[in-house]
């Protein structure tokens, strides 16, 4: 049997997505109150603690029923429409709010186009499938359908909406300079050659970091990364590049146990508390600064991210790109058991 894709089943795949991905937000808030569910949804930043999270789950609510059970009745597509329209105007406000730090400088970006925008069309579309004429007829269409057809095309759809989700994370905020004055930056190690050379990854995360501390944005560097192809470490490496660059060897702290990602953050985190410091950027390049902003997420800690300024394109960013959605899922899932 031919299955027809409606827009209905767009919007129901939108919404059965960030349903799941809000609950699924609350749950880790509700284990570690410390955890923010505006990370990657819609910043309700200006509401109460306890109103915001009531917010969340409302919209969770709203958006599974929308999914899984169509609205029929009047008053459940006046409910679920409005819910989407006032969600649609928050996530407009919060694109304008992107757009004002841009026009005053305080954020900078290669893609000025903010994610929350894409959430305000998708929540539109939500509210345009309630209030059209026709919602009523095209409703009780899709629920009439037999359970498995009318759910498949819903189901695929937020399965691929899963997979494009962190794509546009590292597009829309690993693009955003939130560069800020702070006490340290970190810098992420890349491959470091066997005669000790940077690899261009690498030069150009330690050449972003080097352009902080001759700007006066922070005043030491911490180096983190594993070992090299050779006998010189990555982060010697760094610091070797760091110094050449004009950089004080005394404002350079070197972390030889960031074997990765979950290394780094570990390892920075007990020198934070130990330094005493609290304002803090990381530099790496941008597809690898969302999962960055999770895993210091989860330990407590607010970072600022600043994405490395490339002298050409990577050939390898496409694959670390499409690697970085299977690394998004790991780092959130880990969330769980925070």
């Amino acid at each position: 049997m031919r299955v027809r894709v409606s827009k209905t089943d767009f919007a129901r795949s939108f919404a059965l997505f960030f349903g799941l991905f809000t609950a699924a937000n609350l749950f880790t808030v509700s284990k570690s109150p410390a955890l923010d569910p505006n990370l990657w949804l819609l910043d309700l930043r200006f509401l109460p603690h306890g109103l915001r999270i009531a917010a969340f789950l409302f919209t969770t609510i709203i958006l599974v029923l929308f999914a899984l059970f169509p609205p029929v009745t009047i008053w459940r597509r006046r409910v679920t429409g409005i819910s989407a329209i006032l969600l649609a105007a928050v996530g407009i406000a919060n694109g304008l709010t992107f757009y004002s730090l841009l026009a005053d400088g305080i954020i900078t970006s290669r893609l000025p186009i903010p994610f929350s925008a894409m959430l305000a069309g998708g929540f539109a579309l939500v509210a345009v499938c309630c209030f059209r004429k026709d919602a009523r007829t095209e409703m009780a269409r899709e629920d009439n359908r037999s359970r498995w057809i009318s759910l498949a095309p819903t189901l695929v759809g937020a399965a691929l909406l899963a997979v494009l989700f962190p794509v546009l994370q590292t597009v829309c905020f690993g693009k955003t300079d939130y560069t800020r004055n702070a006490q340290v930056a970190v810098v992420f190690g890349a491959r470091a050659y066997a005669n000790g050379q940077p690899s261009d990854a690498l030069a150009d995360r330690v050449r972003t970091a080097c352009e902080l501390y001759r700007q006066g944005k922070v005043l030491t560097l911490v180096m983190s990364g594993g070992p090299g192809d050779g006998a010189i470490h990555e982060t010697e490496a760094m610091r070797r590049m760091a110094i050449a660059e004009g950089v004080n060897d005394q404002d350079i702290i070197l972390d030889t146990g960031g074997l990765n990602t979950v290394k780094t953050v570990d390892n920075t985190v007990k020198m934070f508390r130990d330094l005493g410091v609290h304002r803090i950027l990381v530099v790496s390049h941008f597809y690898h600064l969302p999962r960055i902003k999770m895993a210091y997420h989860q330990k407590g800690w607010e970072v600022y991210t600043v994405p490395a300024k490339e002298r050409y394109f990577l050939r390898q960013t496409p694959y670390s790109v499409a690697r970085e959605v299977a690394a998004f899922w790991s780092y959130y899932l880990k969330s769980f058991w925070v």
